[in-house]
């Protein structure tokens, strides 16, 4: 039987789900761990709402990773973020992986799980990057199958996260945001909203990014992420931004969380650093400006009596992704 949410208690008895479902983290902002913070993380405890690993660093059957989680957790909520189950990729679901995360699941009980619209295995062999898909019908039930079929599995609903692009399908008739739409519809999954990858896609291939925040299903929305990207820029004065994961946020970025605050509300909040990793200190920082970015954002909608479902128009953002 496929998960639904509304449909949980067929698959888990309310004491189970109670055991292994920690509650999500606090809508504020979490850090990943990286192996050379975990020493200090646990020394300091620094003041971040939940730390993320990556289930594919995790999949080992022990050693100094699962150690220095175990003991994190008990500071810390954690969330699991997946990057192999190729979930629009055209070969079988691949069931070994399926298997080892849900090993790291059960193992770590995150607050929250998460994957990928986008593919990263063609015929047994993955690839170092998570490719966009075409959105079509055909890929719409395609991939509603194989969340499905993970969520099962996994006994619980993931959160999917929409990609970073750098190309546009010629056959792709249905909108991203409708797409992801369709699929918490039909499967009861949720959405990480990952802010970065909005902005990277909105420069790349001319979306409109408040466009998008208005057709995605606030209720859905789980997670935020944020990150920085590299902008690569061309003689011929064209430009390419490619997420990267390796550098402070941009203001344009910040400026797009504040509208998605706006519209949809402040939720868990991730900042992403994968590559040339700073010190420790820089990730909180990050963090905490995250979290009084979106204080700021509710504040204002708030006091100007806006709607959540209208984030005002920002010039900052629509100009950067023209740029």
């Amino acid at each position: 039987m496929p998960f639904r949410t509304a449909h949980a208690a067929a698959l888990v008895r309310p004491t189970d789900r109670a055991a292994d479902h920690p509650a999500p983290p606090p809508a504020l902002a979490g850090i990943g761990l990286k192996a050379r913070h975990a020493a200090l993380l646990l020394d300091s405890r620094p003041p971040v709402a939940f730390l993320e690993i990556h289930a594919e660093n995790y999949m080992g059957a022990g050693g100094p990773p699962h150690r220095w989680l175990a003991a994190l957790r008990e500071h810390y909520p954690v969330t699991v973020h997946g990057v192999g189950l190729s979930l629009g990729g055209a070969t079988p679901l691949d069931e070994d992986h399926l298997d080892a995360l849900a090993r790291v699941v059960e193992r770590s009980r995150p607050a929250l799980v998460s994957e990928h619209l986008a593919w990263s295995q063609s015929d047994g062999v993955h690839l170092n990057d998570l490719l966009p898909i075409p959105y079509t019908p055909a890929t719409l039930a395609h991939v509603a199958a194989r969340i499905d079929r993970v969520q099962e599995r996994l006994r619980r609903p993931i959160l999917i996260e929409n990609p970073s692009a750098y190309i546009r399908y010629a056959n792709s008739p249905i909108p991203e945001a409708e797409f992801l739409a369709e699929l918490t519809r039909r499967t009861g999954c949720g959405i990480l909203l990952d802010v970065n990858n909005l902005f990277v896609c909105a420069h790349n291939i001319g979306a409109d990014p408040l466009t998008y925040l208005d057709a995605i299903p606030a209720g859905a929305v789980g997670e935020y992420h944020l990150a920085g990207h590299h902008h690569r820029r061309f003689p011929d004065g064209t430009s390419l931004r490619i997420d990267d994961h390796g550098s402070r946020v941009i203001p344009e970025v910040w400026a797009l969380y504040r509208a998605a605050v706006a519209r949809i509300g402040a939720r868990p909040t991730l900042i992403e650093w994968d590559s040339d990793i700073p010190p420790l200190d820089v990730l909180c920082d990050e963090a905490a400006r995250a979290d009084a970015e979106a204080a700021a954002a509710e504040t204002a909608a708030a006091e100007t009596g806006a709607a959540l479902a209208t984030p005002t128009p920002t010039p900052e953002v629509r100009d950067a992704v023209g740029a």
